[in-house]
């Protein structure tokens, strides 16, 4: 059995579904989402939704999470001590010595995670291969263990420089902390990445740090509501570089989870694309707060080695989802040249948008949708009815300073916002040398249906997929999550058959070190993935290239993966400049596979008129208002037709569909709009 439960923490809602591995039923639910204790929201999608028979018999509880990022978006992680190599102080203040925004003479870099006090400089040092070249002094860290207690330190960071080549000083520093009293968390660099470059390893293990409390203090809090719930199945959380952990690891390795919440979402794109071969995609997940997009390539999500969150590097595996203020909750405001600005700034989840009722009085996209008829008659997940008057009143300051009507502000707020969401997907494919004409657009989450036409409109996209289940779609993703481990190393080789041999003996020892870290809660193969960094010899950056292996060990030879590393170069900047290539890193993954869901996602569909009325919208097509038939989508049959202009309700969406468009149902319930 592998009944299963996914929820999804969004800024406006927190999303959940339900699937029963023995009958296929799918149960979903949508609460909102509660800012001040995330883990009550979640707590109350279970209780709303599910019996408490469902919750006991469920064998996995998957779970997309943003409290990470959201404590370093709102500065509100732990005080962190910082020990680093003497000479080394300033390296979280000298960064890389450039601008993010090198046109930016005002650009400021982002406020430390650790004050100058409490990054305390230790004598002792290694060289890049591991060889000590001067002793660690430990009266300096019983020194800096002193001054940790006494600031009431609650974690530190150790950042020894080059400890991914040799761990031996910040092992001994670790065992110094602790015989002097110290009781908070450390977060040890070699532990956290075993890569070079000294200010990326430096600023993720400070990260780690930094919301490794908060983390650890809601993963509990979670847990224990659910158990006492009656639910005794296993607990994971989706990883930044895709895939799930447990809880116990997450704790562990919280730096892992910071992007977990976007993630979800290509995860399920992902899976989509594989199952029902859909070809490549771009993705549009519109919450009540944030735009979310990344590209689905041959059935997988985009993957970097190297993220950034508000402008400092994380060090680990990395879908390349991009995001943006700009959603459901994003408030409309006339900015003091006197134009129109949409977001990034969102009315969230309580008060929420003007037209929810809540006490709002700002107007956000929600209501500008609204007023254009596009949400139809206006009835919510959660049992929200829209209020019109309310949105009206909102608009109507905003109107009255660009002397427009509300439609025609209404109308201005869509297009702006669809335009800013357009520009971020060019971010993805057009920057990459990849034409988004030749992509579709899989829209999902409370808002991307209802942006979608707009957004294929902007990218001149031929085709826009609209999955089941549409609103909840990210939750859906978790659920197929597979329980994934990953590992670097820094290791510089010459791309040498003897070069590779050497490579093959990390390797082992870097699966060795994976399978220690396994907790065994799968009974299922466990899958093995390489890859090597290279680049040409006296260059700076390298590329990621995929190896064919057996077991973790590379069979292929110097000359064939000399080629691969060609081509790949080649394809990324358009030449190849055959010179010496050099292995730079070693990447190894375990994945262990979930237990495969025995019924695709499918939405019930019941064999009735499908039509349910027609109500009066804006089409951007046709430039006026128009009658929409509004139909219900669990009445679809598969293979059934119908043309625009439509409106779309269903539990935790509306899909607007234009004058111009053609909608067909597929086999798997899917929408596809041309």
């Amino acid at each position: 059995m592998s009944t299963r439960i996914g929820v999804d923490i969004g800024g406006t809602f927190t999303d959940l579904i339900f699937y029963d591995d023995q009958t296929g039923a799918t149960i979903i639910g949508k609460v909102p989402t509660t800012p001040d204790s995330p883990d009550r929201g979640v707590l109350d999608a279970v209780e709303s939704a599910l019996l408490s028979e469902q919750v006991d018999n469920s064998q996995y509880f998957l779970h997309g999470t943003t409290v990470g990022l959201n404590s370093l978006l709102e500065r509100r992680g732990a005080k962190v001590g910082m020990l680093c190599t003497r000479g080394f102080r300033d390296v979280l203040e000298i960064r890389r010595g450039d601008r993010d925004e090198a046109y930016n003479m005002f650009w400021q870099p982002p406020p430390l995670l650790v004050p100058r006090y409490l990054r305390i400089p230790i004598t002792g040092r290694l060289r890049a291969d591991g060889q000590v070249h001067e002793p660690l002094n430990e009266n300096d860290v019983r020194d800096a263990a002193k001054v940790f207690l006494d600031e009431d330190v609650a974690t530190v960071a150790i950042t020894f420089m080059n400890a991914y080549a040799n761990p031996e000083h910040e092992i001994k520093a670790e065992e110094i902390l602790r015989d002097e009293g110290f009781k908070g968390e450390i977060s040890i660099s070699h532990q956290v990445s075993r890569e070079y470059r000294e200010y990326e390893r430096s600023t993720t293990t400070v990260i780690d740090a930094y919301v490794r409390p908060r983390m650890n203090r809601y993963l509990n809090r979670l847990r224990e509501g659910l158990e006492s719930k009656g639910f005794s199945g296993n607990l994971l959380v989706t990883r930044s570089g895709s895939g799930s952990m447990t809880f116990n690891e997450a704790m562990q390795r919280p730096f892992e989870t910071i992007m977990s919440g976007p993630v979800a979402g290509a995860e399920g794109s992902g899976e989509l694309a594989r199952t029902l071969q859909l070809g490549d995609m771009v993705t549009a997940d519109v919450g009540g707060t944030s735009f979310d997009t990344c590209m689905i390539i041959n059935g997988r999500p985009q993957l970097m080695y190297e993220g950034q969150v508000v402008g400092l590097p994380v060090q680990t595996p990395w879908v390349d989802v991009r995001s943006i203020g700009a959603g459901g909750g994003s408030v409309a405001y006339v900015d003091e040249g006197g134009l129109l600005r949409v977001g990034p700034r969102s009315a969230g989840a309580d008060p929420g948008p003007a037209s929810y009722g809540r006490g709002g009085n700002e107007p956000a996209l929600t209501d500008a949708a609204f007023i254009l008829g596009m949400l139809g008659e206006g009835k919510l997940a959660s049992g929200i009815g829209l209020d019109q008057a309310a949105a009206e009143s909102a608009f109507q300051p905003v109107a009255a300073a660009l002397n427009y009507s509300i439609e025609e502000t209404a109308r201005g707020v869509m297009t702006i916002a669809s335009a800013t969401m357009a520009n971020t997907i060019r971010e993805i494919t057009i920057d990459q040398g990849i034409d988004p004409r030749e992509l579709s657009l899989l829209a999902f989450g409370g808002a991307g249906p209802l942006m979608s036409t707009l957004l294929a409109r902007e990218l001149d996209v031929a085709r826009i997929i609209i999955p089941p289940y549409a609103g909840n779609f990210s939750a859906w993703g978790l659920l197929g999550a597979d329980l994934t481990q990953a590992t670097a190393r820094t290791q510089v080789l010459p791309l040498s058959n003897e070069g590779l041999k050497q490579g093959n003996q990390y390797l082992q020892e870097m699966f060795g070190e994976l399978e220690s870290r396994q907790e065994q809660i799968i009974d299922a193969e466990r899958i093995r993935e390489v890859s090597i960094d290279m680049r040409y010899v006296r260059q700076e950056h390298w590329l990621t290239v995929p190896m064919r292996h057996e077991n973790g060990k590379i069979l292929a030879e110097a000359e064939e993966i000399y080629e691969a590393f060609q081509n790949a170069y080649e394809k990324s900047f358009a030449h190849k400049l055959g010179e010496d290539v050099e292995i730079v890193s070693l990447r190894a993954t375990v994945r262990v596979p979930l237990p495969r869901r025995e019924h695709q996602i499918t939405a019930e569909s019941n064999p009735t008129d499908t039509t349910t009325g027609t109500f009066e919208a804006f089409s951007f097509a046709e430039g006026r208002r128009v009658p929409f038939k509004i139909y219900e989508r669990s009445n679809f049959q598969s293979g059934e037709e119908i043309s625009g202009p439509a409106i779309i309700t269903e539990a935790t969406a509306t899909t607007y569909v234009d004058a111009d468009y053609k909608i067909v149902v597929d086999e798997s319930n899917c929408l596809i709009l041309t």
